[in-house]
């Protein structure tokens, strides 16, 4: 198989900030395969400070994948995900820009989409959380006012004024909400924000410490009603077990874990330890937030806004009408570039 990769720089409709930081653009990169048919399969990489990548290391990755995939079989996703792994355990999103572009061309090769090649099946109506990001309470408020049509509002916290600006933002919405911490409060502080929360309507909690603080979120979750989740702290499947007496749930994004393949490992793994299922994403295109939706029929929430939250959106995929998803029609990921075509390869 060749390799190619191109830039991919997304602009934020609003500047978006959580409890750790804030940005105006998403630098991504598009990663185009194709086998010695000539079917191509396209993948996205959507890098992370936190999880220590960004669009120089994803570059690396892909340049020095070129010789380990060139007499690949793409349908050896298993063997493949593993050498991956095993050559670059710390950078998940390039190996998940690979994962998504090999699932799109055997899907394209056996002429059905990917739900049906993983053997699930379309999942239909399902809706997604919209995500209001950090600031003013009265910017949030216009946020909100933005995206008066989704049913379910992920509400970025991590600041003093939590409680308070929830109460502004309730004034306003009949939304079921979520909260994302982000890691921004301490144990104490968490324990009286979430009571706090029972009677504003919000369904659950999301990574309220640091990544390792495992006593911390049994303390906080013998305290409290509301479902705590876990997102920072579960990257892949093998971290799952730990906080299976931690948490209720755990968030699964194909950039934090290394793409589908690793997805359904956690998908698998949290079931059997009788984890709730949240399936997330960064600031991503329709391209790999299309990948994502495919494995929806197996989760219990689904926050597949980050190609919501920009301008230039290259790629048609899954809709999102009033938040409830629509998988595209066609094989593999069923994902259309727009016109003019938004990259090129070599």
């Amino acid at each position: 198989m060749n390799l190619s990769s191109q830039p991919l720089d997304l602009k934020l409709k609003h500047t978006f900030r959580i409890a750790r930081e804030a940005r105006d653009v998403q630098n991504n990169l598009v990663v185009l395969l194709r086998d010695e048919d000539g079917v191509t399969g396209l993948g996205e990489a959507a890098p992370t400070r936190f999880f220590g990548e960004d669009v120089s290391s994803v570059s690396q990755v892909l340049t020095q994948s070129i010789s380990l995939l060139e007499k690949a079989d793409p349908f050896q996703i298993e063997d493949i995900s593993l050498l991956l792994k095993d050559k670059f355990p710390k950078d998940a999103a390039a190996r998940s820009a690979i994962d998504i572009a090999l699932h799109d061309i055997i899907g394209k090769k056996l002429r059905i989409p990917l739900y049906k090649f993983l053997g699930l099946h379309r999942c239909e109506g399902k809706a997604t959380s919209f995500t209001i990001g950090i600031d003013t309470v009265e910017t949030m408020c216009k946020k909100v006012e933005e995206a008066k049509d989704f049913p379910i509002l992920k509400i970025k916290a991590g600041m003093k004024d939590d409680v308070e600006m929830l109460r502004e933002l309730r004034k306003i919405t009949k939304a079921v909400f979520r909260v994302d911490a982000n890691t921004g409060w301490t144990p104490d502080e968490a324990i009286t924000k979430i009571n706090l929360m029972e009677d504003l309507g919000v369904e659950l909690v999301e990574q309220p410490f640091p990544v390792g603080s495992i006593e911390a979120l049994k303390k906080v979750r013998r305290q409290v009603k509301i479902p705590i989740f876990a997102d920072e702290d579960v990257k892949d499947s093998k971290d799952i077990p730990a906080f299976s007496d931690a948490v209720d749930g755990i968030n699964i994004k194909l950039m934090k874990c290394g793409g589908i393949r690793e997805a359904m490992r956690m998908i698998y793994t949290a079931r059997a330890h009788g984890l709730q299922i949240m399936i997330g994403c960064n600031i991503e295109s329709s391209l790999s937030i299309t990948a994502a939706a495919h494995l929806a029929s197996l989760v219990d929430h689904i926050d597949l806004d980050g190609h919501l939250l920009v301008t230039n959106d290259p790629y048609a995929g899954v809709t999102a009408d009033r938040g409830r998803l629509t998988l595209p029609e066609g094989d593999g990921l069923g994902v259309k570039a727009r016109c003019p075509a938004p990259v090129s390869f070599l």
